[in-house]
C-alpha cells in the first residue's frame, strides 16, 4: 500500500477494521487502531505486538463489521476495486496496479 501510494498520488486507500471472530483481541485491537488513527499501530498488529488499549468512543468498526457481512465478506485483506470488484487475499503492489489498469 505504501509503495503504490509513494508512486502513485491518485490512488487512495480507505481502511477499514473488519475484525475477525475467531481473532478473540482482535476487535479491541482494531479499535485502538480506529481510535488513533494509526498505521503504526495497524502495523504492530500485523506483526504481533501488543497494542494499547482503546481511548475513545467509536462505533467504526461496528459500522465496518455491518458493512463487511452484508457484503459477504468473509476473511480479510479485501480490496474493493473502483469498479466494484472485491478481491480477497492478498496482492502486491505490482498485482493492485494491474488490476486499477496500470
Amino acid at each position: 500500500m505504501k509503495k503504490i501510494v509513494e508512486e502513485r498520488k491518485d490512488i487512495v486507500f480507505y481502511i477499514k477494521m473488519y475484525p475477525l471472530k475467531m481473532h478473540p483481541a482482535a476487535y479491541d485491537k482494531a479499535k485502538a487502531i480506529v481510535c488513533e488513527k494509526s498505521l503504526d499501530l495497524l502495523e504492530s498488529a500485523h506483526s504481533n505486538k501488543p497494542l494499547p488499549k482503546p481511548n475513545c468512543e467509536t462505533n467504526a468498526v461496528d459500522e465496518s463489521i455491518k458493512v463487511a457481512e452484508k457484503l459477504g465478506v468473509s476473511g480479510v485483506p479485501v480490496l474493493i476495486l473502483p469498479d466494484g470488484r472485491m478481491m480477497s487475499g492478498y496482492r502486491d503492489a505490482k498485482s493492485i496496479l494491474t488490476l486499477l489498469g496500470n
